[in-house]
């Protein structure tokens, strides 16, 4: 749960960035918006859920 709620965060100041700097205007963020609330609704989120994790993971393990 908490790198769910860590990688929203992160996305979310990165929209804000780019809505900011006029890179990405305000119905491209609703409409990946919703597409994103839509995509939690169906069969595909536990993978989606499933990619993240292990992505989250393997950047984890990641020493620089």
């Amino acid at each position: 749960m908490l790198v769910s709620v860590s990688a929203v965060v992160l996305l979310g100041l990165l929209i804000w960035f780019l809505v900011h700097i006029r890179y990405l205007r305000l119905p491209d963020v609703v409409l990946s918006g919703t597409f994103g609330f839509l995509l939690a609704a169906t069969g595909a989120a536990p993978l989606v859920r499933a990619v993240l994790t292990g992505l989250s993971a393997f950047l984890g393990q990641l020493s620089f």
